[in-house]
């Protein structure tokens, strides 16, 4: 089932040279484990609820297993603190739904559990 790194991004006005450095080393750490870019910083987005104070960032990964082999690697880890001492921000590796998901039948094994 495919996964997903969801990434909820900090910058500061001024994008620091290690931050460029990240970007331009990030995708040879998620090559060896399938991940691709969905979504980069997103210039154009609407906000329609709540407050969104950061860039998001979506990365789909085969499994699940994959996130997190690329979130642990040495590749990755050595390449994170370019990132994160200059933009913080919050991170989730996170299970999609399986093929033929239905919100309706979520909701009626829901419905069940309650009565």
């Amino acid at each position: 089932m495919t996964a997903y790194a969801f990434a909820n991004l900090h910058p500061t006005p001024v994008l620091h040279d290690e931050v460029i450095a990240y970007m331009e080393r990030v995708q040879g750490t998620l090559d060896p484990f399938g991940g691709r870019f969905l979504v980069h910083g997103a210039p154009e987005r609407e906000v329609r609820e709540g407050e969104w104070p950061g860039v998001p960032v979506l990365v789909s990964f085969p499994s699940m297993r994959h996130a997190r082999d690329w979130y642990d690697s040495p590749a990755y880890q050595e390449l994170l603190p370019l990132r994160t001492r200059h933009m913080p921000g919050d991170l989730l590796l996170i299970d999609g739904v399986a093929t033929g998901y239905g919100p309706a039948t979520a909701a009626a094994r829901l419905r069940a559990v309650r009565t």
